[in-house]
């Protein structure tokens, strides 16, 4: 059975996803969980801590698989694919954590990015810079870092419109043909010269 806090998180997430961050009010919120204002405070003493909790309980299970990728005795470029798998699955999986961080992208607000940063996606994506600069010493980890994430998301959200284009096959929406996809071409382009 769920505490009232992780009723209030499952609900923000929802409505964070749905409506952005500056659209949910604290008072909304907490007539949608049944609960006094005085309540949600009391678990939240402002929405910028609801927000940084509410994308944390997000990404939790998904910190915890890309963890164990990150473990595993093997090859740099077999976690690599693991993890590229394991982002796209994460992401086709939970629709609202991937608008959250669209949302997010596209607000662009300078506070959330960096709490964003340094509080949620830190610790995985210094994680993807070991194992990168492992793979390909010469070339910039933090661009190719950034790229993996890019090509995961960016597949997804062209989906809707891909469907319409000339050669598209409904295999083209698997996540496993995606990741088989983007990993060839980050290998390929890690192994390339002059990148």
């Amino acid at each position: 059975m769920l505490n009232s806090k992780e009723k209030i998180l499952i609900q923000a997430k929802t409505l964070f996803a749905e409506r952005g961050f500056t659209d949910v009010a604290m008072r909304s919120l907490a007539k949608t969980v049944s609960m006094s204002a005085a309540a949600l405070y009391h678990h939240f003493p402002d929405k910028n801590t609801l927000y940084l909790e509410t994308v944390q309980y997000a990404f939790a299970d998904k910190a915890l698989l890309f963890s164990e990728v990150w473990q595993l005795y093997s090859s740099a470029e077999k976690k690599l694919e693991l993890f590229v798998s394991s982002l796209i699955q994460a992401l086709i999986s939970d629709c609202e954590f991937h608008r959250l961080i669209q949302r997010e992208l596209l607000d662009g607000n300078t506070e959330r990015m960096k709490m964003l940063a340094e509080d949620v996606f830190k610790e995985q994506f210094s994680f993807l810079l070991t194992l990168i600069k492992e793979i390909a010493p010469e070339q910039d980890a933090h661009l190719v870092a950034v790229s993996v994430s890019s090509l995961c998301m960016r597949h997804l959200e062209m989906q809707p419109l891909c469907r319409y284009l000339p050669n598209w096959k409904q295999e083209h929406e698997a996540p496993e043909v995606i990741a088989k996809h983007v990993i060839g071409l980050l290998l390929n382009g890690l192994a390339g010269k002059g990148l």
